[in-house]
């Protein structure tokens, strides 16, 4: 399982005070601040997920920076993602986020429009669809929370049949990891767990 260290408005000091300490993977939310990050602190050894919201008009530098994208949720991010993968680079590892909870403010694939895009996005080039990724709504209750995770388990139990190789689940966050791990998380995103409160 691999542990995402998510820095989101903490400074890059904070990050690399956790490389130090060993963390060898970080997520990032907002595009300029991880591009900033990224900028200031080694590569090497070091990979950089984004797992925010990403707007088609700032796809480009997500393509030209990060090695992973966790939240892909429509055909057109996809296409601009792929074409803006620089050639002499590795393939972008893509996830796609998929709303479990219909939940108009959050992004996300309905998980009935779930085989069509995943589709679409394991034929682009320079992209490698590698699993799916969800923000399920907060549950205090650990067997509705590890409901939700494995309902977002099925999903890909469900593509892996029809074709797919998916085998990455980005699921569970700091309050929720461990319900997550328990139904097959691949990938959890703690923040506040790692670098404490957000940071104003």
């Amino acid at each position: 399982m691999t542990l995402v260290g998510v820095s989101k408005t903490h400074p890059a000091a904070a990050v690399r005070s956790a490389l130090d300490a060993g963390l060898r993977d970080f997520g990032e939310n907002y595009v300029q601040e991880g591009v900033a990050k990224l900028a200031a602190l080694p590569r090497d050894g070091v990979t950089w997920h984004f797992i925010g919201q990403l707007q088609s008009n700032k796809t480009r530098p997500v393509a030209e920076h990060f090695d992973w994208v966790h939240t892909v949720d429509r055909a057109k991010l996809a296409e601009r993602l792929s074409a803006q993968r620089p050639h002499h680079g590795p393939e972008l590892q893509v996830c796609l986020q998929v709303d479990l909870d219909a939940e108009p403010r959050k992004g996300g694939v309905a998980p009935a429009e779930l085989p069509a895009l995943a589709a679409q996005v394991a034929a682009l080039p320079r992209l490698r669809l590698r699993g799916l990724m969800c923000i399920p709504a907060p549950r205090e209750d650990e067997g509705e929370q590890r409901r939700a995770f494995a309902r977002l388990r099925e999903l890909e139990d469900s593509l892996n049949a029809a074709g797919h190789a998916l085998d990455v689940l980005s699921m569970g966050m700091s309050a929720d990891f461990e319900a997550a791990i328990l139904e097959g998380a691949t990938h959890v995103r703690v923040g506040t767990a790692i670098f404490g409160a957000r940071q104003a």
